[in-house]
């Protein structure tokens, strides 16, 4: 139990909380904590129904086996697709906030650079280990642990500024909670562990929301105290939210300290994403979804290192172009539509109504509203891409009819 937790934090408490508070803050205002709120409850129906399948297909692969063995062929590869269109932009969001943080006049080089290094490191074989996961969560909450007190016990904090005010929309709440959604990513993490923890029928359904809500806890004093400290417009504006908190609160000691954790925390972000983005690939190439030469495997270090490769340089070109803001929003809405892919799945695993529908309901109905509610452009672009993608999976299928007749 203890060990899944632990993995599931790992998986969840790291970059997103240092990058994506500022632009929540910019859709929501002092209304920050709600859209937080709304964010978490989506994470666990979707985290819930991610756990329900896993038990019931424990084949690795997440939701584009699941979308495949419930829904049929092209929604477990649209979740697929979805995921590494997804993730990938979070790989860039990643390298963002490690540039945001350590060099912000730098900050797309210091990316590139970033996503360079630890590309090497994954061909190489190397991993991001059980102990270096507890390292990095250490280090995270130590960080953020010390942040929420500097804030709060310092005469720059004023509880006026979390009260709730008049210029906010319903629609700049969902916005917020789902660009803050990207703070959660990694909590299904805890789903795919069936075949390594103890009672994984017991044990998964109670890590779950221990998990997540650990996370939500530290989520929460996070926000409440740089909101305070900041206010919702200096936070909506700032680039590097955290540390510009303490340099506001003026304990300019912690701004270095925060600047380092931020980078540990993405660094550690990217080397997983990285990893898990090219192994999803390597499985839709193995199926014909993708191009055959990205499921090669090296022969000594045993990676997909096309795969790899390939991956690291789309990376590389998205945080060298893009902005810390459209990565994240863009990576939320091609997550959200996964998990709607997930939620859809589990509501086919009872035949009546029951708890697992509920949950399956509300996942699918709260990401697909949060995934719409995003800025615009991150909608155009996001919804743009998956068309790109069904239009390649109808034409691979167009053609493995002709050849079909054609014998």
């Amino acid at each position: 139990m203890f060990d899944a937790v632990v993995i599931g934090l790992g998986s969840m408490v790291g970059a997103g909380i240092f990058a994506a508070l500022g632009p929540a803050a910019a859709a929501a205002g002092s209304w920050l904590l709600v859209g937080l709120a709304l964010a978490g409850a989506v994470a666990y129906c979707n985290a819930m129904a991610s756990a329900w399948l896993a038990a019931r297909h424990p084949a690795s692969g997440g939701t584009y086996v699941y979308g495949r063995e419930r829904l049929g062929p092209f929604w477990g590869y649209l979740a697929g697709w979805a995921f590494i269109v997804g993730k990938t932009a979070s790989c860039a969001a990643m390298a963002l906030t490690v540039g945001a943080y350590l060099w912000p006049a730098q900050a797309h080089a210091v990316a590139v650079a970033a996503v360079v290094a630890l590309t090497a490191v994954n061909y190489g074989g190397v991993q991001k280990s059980a102990l270096m996961t507890r390292s990095i969560v250490a280090v995270v909450l130590a960080v953020l642990a010390a942040v929420v007190v500097c804030a709060l016990g310092s005469g720059a904090a004023d509880a006026g500024r979390l009260a709730p005010d008049g210029g906010t929309t319903p629609g700049g709440v969902l916005q917020a909670a789902g660009l803050l959604f990207f703070a959660f990513a990694g909590y299904a993490r805890i789903a795919t562990l069936g075949e390594e923890v103890r009672d994984p029928g017991r044990t998964i359904p109670r890590a779950v929301p221990v998990a997540l809500g650990i996370a939500l806890v530290v989520y929460a004093c996070v926000a409440v105290s740089v909101l305070s400290v900041l206010g919702p417009v200096r936070l909506g504006e700032a680039a590097a939210p955290v540390a510009e908190a303490m340099r506001a609160a003026g304990v300019d000691g912690m701004v270095p300290v925060v600047r380092v954790g931020a980078a540990v925390a993405a660094l550690g972000s990217l080397l997983a994403l990285i990893l898990g983005v090219s192994r999803t690939t390597l499985a839709m190439a193995r199926d014909g979804h993708l191009p055959r030469t990205l499921a090669d495997v090296h022969p000594r270090h045993q990676v997909p290192h096309h795969a790899e490769l390939v991956v690291g340089l789309v990376v590389a070109v998205a945080a060298a172009t893009a902005d810390l803001r459209g990565a994240i929003g863009f990576s939320s809405f091609g997550v959200l539509v996964y998990y709607a892919i997930a939620n859809a799945s589990a509501w086919t695993l009872v035949s009546r109504w029951s708890p697992v529908r509920l949950v399956a309901a509300c996942g699918l109905a709260g990401c697909l509203v949060l995934a719409f509610a995003l800025p615009l452009s991150s909608v155009l672009a996001g919804a743009g891409v998956l068309a790109v993608g069904a239009v390649l999976y109808a034409l691979r299928a167009g053609s493995g009819e002709a050849r079909g007749r054609t014998r």
